[in-house]
């Protein structure tokens, strides 16, 4: 019994500076975070941190690779979906991909941020989707065999999750409250599936 009880607590000690890491990654990013700023976050000591993860390399990785999980994720489900129609397709995309960062609103320029300063190092580590494959890809060359599927991806990555990346300049600036922008937001999921249907339509 005491042995499950300890078991128990350890993995409670790992998630909490797992969690504790995340927070100072997120708002520190990888370069400028100490384990000791992790530690102290998670209200642990040091070595007890050193314990469980033996560099703030490993650590970050960890959360970093998380967190690529969870932007990329949502894209091959949707993709790889044989029972939604190519328009249903974007509106789930658009949708999710929302509903992700209005709940994570740090993860684009966390992710921007970091890639951007060590892209070797992160490149290896994004989850594969395989777009040529997929039942999307099939959907629109049926539709529009003249569109590269790549350009169509983009467009929909970029109308979803440019607005949160601009979104620090839109509050600095006073155009947009929080509240206005999370409203903008719900519109842009109804709004995404119009302007990419009317892409689709255009010669």
């Amino acid at each position: 019994m005491a042995k499950k009880k300890s078991v128990e607590v350890d993995l409670s000690t790992e998630e909490k500076i797992k969690e504790a890491a995340k927070k100072v990654f997120l708002k520190k990013g990888y370069a400028a975070t100490r384990t000791r700023d992790i530690a102290e976050e998670a209200g642990l000591n040091l070595a007890l941190l050193n314990y469980y993860f033996r560099s703030k390399e490993k650590l970050f990785d960890l959360i970093m690779l998380e967190k690529l999980e969870k932007f990329f994720g949502v894209i091959a489900p949707i993709l790889n979906n044989s029972t939604t129609s190519l328009d249903q397709k974007v509106t789930l995309f658009s949708n999710n991909y929302i509903d992700l960062i209005i709940a994570n609103p740090e993860l684009p320029l966390f992710i921007l941020s970091e890639v951007r300063h060590n892209p070797e190092r992160f490149a290896h580590k994004l989850p594969v989707v395989k777009v040529a494959d997929s039942h999307f890809v099939r959907q629109l060359q049926e539709k529009r065999p003249d569109i590269n599927p790549l350009h169509f991806l983009m467009n929909l990555l970029g109308m979803s999750v440019f607005p949160f990346i601009m979104k620090p300049i839109f509050h600095a600036s006073g155009i947009l409250s929080e509240k206005v922008f999370l409203t903008r937001m719900e519109e842009r999921k109804a709004l995404i599936p119009k302007w990419i249907n009317a892409m689709l339509k255009a010669k």
